[in-house]
């Protein structure tokens, strides 16, 4: 028997996308970090145009495996694929918003915004060395937050995770041990605490678990009510995890500096970025089986670059700037149909 948590996390994926599926015209599978924007897309394309979209958020990794398989007309992950990987398969990747990933907390009284903690300090936390609230490397710059003496429950992901990756790549940028230890990836072997299933699943864990961390886009956060810590950024800083803050972390990305747009953004330069920030990818293939339902999928997703912007920004997510979608549109003219021209 499934969690309760994932009973009602499927179950909110499915009331959000079921009135799309008898008419859906595209199919995608992957992240669930941009879930809630996806979504808004979705519903609103569809009242435009009565095209539907039914996604299922999965986790990137299940993404990057239905599109491996065939069996979705796109994938998402938030783990960029890199070069090598989108060569042997034949995938174009493209990014769609850019979000932030938050350390959301469950401590009575501790209100959103009050904690703070270094990168150094998560790490440590997820590394089962920090073990208690109460901890004086964590009241020494928490002074006057009330901390209970209680241990920490930390909460992950348990499925193949796109934000994962972001997270864990930001942990091994703060953290030398951490880096040696655990690594950046989709899956680490976490050595304490309790797992969830989907952005979905972290969230309802740490509502559940007293004195829990966990880590989930924060449009998970914000929709959810949940308290969330400060984050020390690489200038020293402990800004909000809002859609200035994501935008500050992005305003000098390189798009052009990997193949698929696969760049990090995380702990960057800037008195205002936030720490863990990063895009979210969608992967089609270039020489599609069926060229017509990939167009779709371009059409889509062209449409959220030109009206989707404040759908996105609602949610604190931040939309590419006009030379990365420029960028992405050019990418485009590698997905051809059998005539050997763009579809789109």
């Amino acid at each position: 028997m499934k969690p309760l948590h994932l009973v009602l996390a499927l179950g909110l994926a499915t009331a959000q996308f079921g009135a799309f599926a008898q008419a859906a015209d595209i199919t995608g599978a992957g992240a669930t970090f941009p879930f809630p924007v996806y979504s808004k897309w979705a519903e609103a394309y569809r009242k435009e145009t009565g095209t539907g979209l039914n996604y299922q958020s999965i986790g990137s990794g299940g993404g990057i495996k239905q599109i491996q398989a065939k069996t979705v007309d796109f994938g998402a992950t938030d783990a960029p694929l890199k070069g090598a990987a989108l060569e042997k398969d034949g995938l174009v990747q493209f990014p769609t918003v850019m979000g932030g990933v938050v350390t959301v907390v469950n401590i009575a009284g501790v209100e959103p915004g009050k904690l703070k903690l270094t990168g150094e300090l998560v790490a440590d936390i997820y590394a089962n060395k920090i073990t208690k609230w109460s901890d004086a490397k964590i009241a020494a710059i928490n002074e006057g937050v009330k901390l209970p003496d209680a241990p920490i429950t930390p909460v992950y992901r348990s499925d193949a995770s796109g934000t994962t990756n972001i997270f864990t790549s930001y942990l091994s940028s703060a953290s030398e041990t951490w880096k040696k230890e655990f690594g950046a990836a989709t899956t680490v072997s976490w050595p304490a605490g309790q797992g969830g299933k989907g952005n979905e699943g972290v969230t309802a864990t740490v509502k559940q678990v007293p004195n829990s961390i966990g880590y989930v886009e924060s449009a998970y956060a914000k929709q959810n009510k949940l308290s969330y810590a400060l984050i020390q950024n690489k200038a020293g800083k402990f800004p909000l995890p809002d859609d200035k803050a994501f935008q500050a972390a992005a305003a000098a990305a390189d798009w052009k500096a990997a193949p698929g747009f696969g760049i990090s953004l995380v702990n960057q330069a800037g008195d205002d970025a936030w720490p863990i920030t990063a895009a979210t990818f969608i992967l089609v293939y270039k020489d599609p089986a069926d060229p017509a339902k990939s167009a779709e999928v371009l059409k889509f997703f062209d449409w959220a670059y030109k009206n989707g912007d404040k759908l996105a920004s609602d949610l604190d997510y931040v939309p590419l700037p006009e030379n990365v979608v420029s960028l992405v549109h050019t990418e485009w003219k590698e997905i051809k149909g059998k005539d050997g021209k763009p579809v789109f």
